[in-house]
């Protein structure tokens, strides 16, 4: 194991070397991004994951948007967004918004948008929430329509993020292009796509301001090495959060590339298993959240690229709650809590285990890494873990069908804090007829229910807070599952590009204001 953790460090250090001299390698009016996830639909109303969502926002962005540095929804497409009523919106479309075809972007647009989601034809896997949401979609002229929501919903701004297409896409044969030919209002339209490659182009017909560097090409590169060989090389550009953590500032040394840092709302946690028979006693999922010393991991193991978290909102967050139970790292109280719950030491330390448990992870070498930290802490409270690494799609299916005990992934970035309904009230079970919901631990809880569905139905901000205030702190309690860190977001750039920023929910909105410069 050591020999495969060391090898690709010192290809690093001899190919890095090699390639500090010389000149830019990539096109000057091309920006090349490194991503390590394959690309599956741009279409908005098909981009389940966080990768397809971020990168179809450049193509076909929303009425609102939520890439901003406070993570608060501005309007986008929309000029106003003015409510008429609790369940009654009214929005007025931008003068002078055109598609990438030149077509304009039109009141019929939004709603052919919305309800082909919410229609049976196409498929949408957004459509049950969808349906949740709105009842009805009235068109009243050619910039103006009304959206009727089935309840109050205080996320409606945050929700009108979702992208728009034009309504000509229904006449484009799924056959003929299974990724869909995204038809949007955003900075740049679509060249080329593939799993492995997007190529993007300035769209000339975009209401804002010009990109600065009109084309991106964005290559999926699963091998860790490669992607570090490239971005030291200089065949590539830009990558961000692809970079193992303990790596980041070997490469970073290197003469042509430097880091752009900033705070994330996108949350690591560990999921603990809440029909399990062990993990069900919250007695045990305490202990392991005493047995693990997170601060030790993120300073030694993440070099400090991290904030411990309390929850699943990140800190600054207007809905953040800094008045919680913190689990520091106690063996003696993880070990007090095992024998509340039945499980004592059976024969003194270093003897047999008081419980074994399997812990399931990807076969991503930063991840099994941390996993086997997390491992060896919990055996010195007694508990014996077996690390199991998988392919993502065999991780991820056992995931979903509730087929493990102990795993840990990463959230989507919580920008509103009704993401706890999303990933804790009962309903979100996932089921066979719907295993993409996200509450993976099978927690119930009819208070945690009840305050969820409150907090989407409440408009006043303060109102919201106090809810929310409660939710924080009963989860904090109950632990289903144990928040570990808010990984800092991190970029790699080229030095030879300017103008990147990096914002908490790790968009990709800033590409269009990265300028190429000649450094020769």
């Amino acid at each position: 194991m050591m020999k495969n953790l060391i090898t690709p460090l010192a290809l690093l250090l001899v190919f890095g070397f090699a390639c500090q001299k010389r000149t830019r390698r990539t096109a000057p009016d091309t920006v090349v991004v490194l991503v390590d996830a394959v690309h599956r639909d741009l279409d908005p109303r098909f981009a389940l994951t966080s990768h397809d969502t971020k990168l179809s926002r450049l193509v076909a962005p929303g009425l609102t948007t939520v890439d901003t540095t406070d993570l608060n929804p501005e309007p986008l497409l929309a000029a106003s967004i003015e409510e008429l009523s609790d369940t009654l919106w009214k929005i007025t479309l931008k003068e002078g918004v055109q598609f990438s075809d030149g077509t304009p972007l039109t009141a019929e647009d939004v709603a052919y948008t919305y309800e082909s989601v919410m229609s049976d034809d196409i498929g949408s896997l957004h459509k049950k929430s969808f349906k949740k949401r709105y009842k009805e979609i009235i068109v009243l002229d050619e910039l103006t329509l009304h959206f009727v929501l089935q309840e109050p919903l205080a996320t409606i701004m945050s929700d009108l993020a979702f992208g728009i297409v034009s309504k000509k896409v229904k006449h484009l044969d799924k056959q003929v292009f299974p990724n869909g030919e995204v038809v949007g209002a955003g900075v740049y339209k679509i060249d080329a796509f593939s799993p492995e490659l997007v190529e993007l182009s300035e769209n000339g017909h975009y209401f804002g301001d010009s990109p600065k560097t009109p084309k991106v090409r964005l290559k999926t590169v699963r091998d860790s090495s490669a992607r570090n060989l490239m971005m030291i090389g200089g065949s590539a550009d830009l990558t961000q959060n692809s970079i193992r953590a303990d790596l980041v500032d070997t490469i970073a040394a290197k003469e042509r590339i430097r880091t752009i840092d900033g705070r994330s709302a996108i949350l690591t946690y560990m999921m603990m298993n809440n029909e399990d028979p062990i993990l069900s006693d919250p007695r045990v999922r305490k202990a392991i959240a005493y047995g693990i010393n997170r601060k030790k991991i993120v300073k030694e193991k993440i070099h400090g690229r991290a904030v411990l978290a309390t929850g699943f909102l990140p800190p600054g967050h207007w809905a953040y709650e800094d008045q919680l139970i913190q689990y520091d790292h106690n063996p003696t109280k993880a070990k007090q809590l095992l024998d509340e719950a039945g499980y004592t030491d059976p024969d003194g330390p270093g003897g047999e285990p008081r419980l074994r448990l399997s812990y399931k992870t990807s076969a991503n070498q930063f991840r099994l890494a941390i996993a086997r930290v997390i491992a060896s802490e919990l055996l010195d409270i007694g508990i014996e873990v077996e690390v199991r690494s998988f392919e993502f799609g065999t991780f991820f299916s056992d995931i979903k069908k509730g087929r493990y005990q102990l795993g840990a992934m990463d959230t989507a970035p919580i920008t509103e804090p009704d993401y706890y309904y999303t990933y804790f009230h009962s309903d979100r079970i996932p089921t066979k007829e719907h295993p993409h919901l996200h509450n993976r631990w099978r927690y119930r809880s009819e208070r945690i229910d009840q305050l969820t569905v409150d907090g989407r139905k409440t408009a006043s901000i303060e109102s919201r807070k106090v809810i929310y205030k409660e939710v924080q702190s009963l989860l904090a309690e109950d632990l289903p599952v144990l928040p570990l860190w808010h990984l800092d977001n991190v970029a790699l750039v080229n030095q030879t590009l300017t103008g990147y920023q990096v914002l908490p929910n790790a968009s990709f909105a800033h590409l269009p204001f990265v300028e190429k410069r000649d450094l020769r």
